[in-house]
């Protein structure tokens, strides 16, 4: 009989305020075992009494936050050694000082690091020692711009499925003028395409309406560019897997995020399943204009 396969370990921290407790509940609603605010030099025994009692089949999250204060030192140094024995997913949530500032009064808490100072200067402080983890997290997710119902979905899309050896692919349009996304792992950039904006039967469309995207697919350097892009694309997500990472986020940009963008978001994401990736395509500005 073969031996089950280790279940997932999501190790969820980042910024006060960002969503770490709406993750962890979602997380329990999908079958997850959840730990909050454990200190990261227990992670080892928290797996390890998991894997007694319920087998190691059972999927753990472990909440960790700004008061574990120098243990994260730990943290990054177990999960580098890989000593659970465990696929391992490091999910980090931010947000803008602004709209973290409004969370925490909305919720008339103060932040941990503040001391007699403003909660801006706690939320200054917080980013500094989360610094270091910010940088290896394996998912990083912007939550400015999400509800509570929002950030839930986003979670089960990511982790709502038995754990894979595939790599997930999320390839995101966007326009520059609203600001590049954040957790993006790659950026490419099609405004060196004629934008369909100025084509008057096409303005109303979007890059998701067949004449909008056969015209922005015609246009000379197009296919030259699927043609060059995805190699590289497949060559990034071998070693991603080869590195342990499991997510890659590929970001499609052009001026407003709703023609070309949008047309090129969906090739890419195409071509990628037929290479075999489990790949979700997001819009984000797509309707904003």
């Amino acid at each position: 009989m073969p031996e089950p396969t280790p279940g997932e370990l999501v190790i969820v921290t980042g910024m006060t305020g960002a969503g770490r407790s709406t993750a962890a509940k979602e997380l329990e609603d999908l079958g997850y075992f959840v730990v909050d605010n454990l200190p990261p030099t227990l992670v080892r025994d928290v797996v390890r009494l998991v894997d007694d009692s319920r087998g190691i089949d059972q999927p753990i999250a472990v909440v960790v936050d700004v008061r574990s204060g120098s243990f994260f030192d730990s943290l990054q140094a177990n999960r580098h050694q890989q000593v659970t024995g465990r696929p391992t997913t490091l999910l980090f949530l931010e947000a803008t000082d602004d709209v973290l500032v409004r969370r925490q009064e909305a919720a008339r808490r103060p932040h941990p690091l503040q001391g007699g100072g403003r909660l801006l200067h706690g939320l200054q402080r917080e980013r500094g020692v989360m610094a270091d983890i910010r940088g290896d997290a394996d998912v990083l997710l912007d939550t400015t711009n999400f509800n509570v119902h929002q950030l839930q979905d986003r979670i089960a899309e990511l982790f709502g499925t038995a754990a894979s050896t595939r790599l997930k692919v999320t390839v995101i349009s966007f326009g520059f003028k609203y600001g590049i996304p954040v957790d993006a792992d790659w950026v490419a950039d099609m405004r060196f395409l004629p934008n369909p904006h100025w084509v008057p039967e096409l303005r109303p469309q979007n890059g998701r309406d067949p004449d909008v995207s056969a015209y922005v697919l015609s246009q000379p350097g197009a296919g030259r560019f699927l043609e060059q892009y995805l190699p590289v694309l497949r060559t990034v997500a071998e070693g991603y897997l080869t590195e342990g990472k499991r997510f890659m986020q590929v970001a499609v940009g052009c001026t407003g995020g709703k023609h070309r963008s949008v047309a090129m978001t969906e090739a890419i994401a195409g071509l990628l399943r037929d290479a075999g990736y489990d790949v979700s395509t997001a819009h984000r500005d797509l309707g904003r204009e």
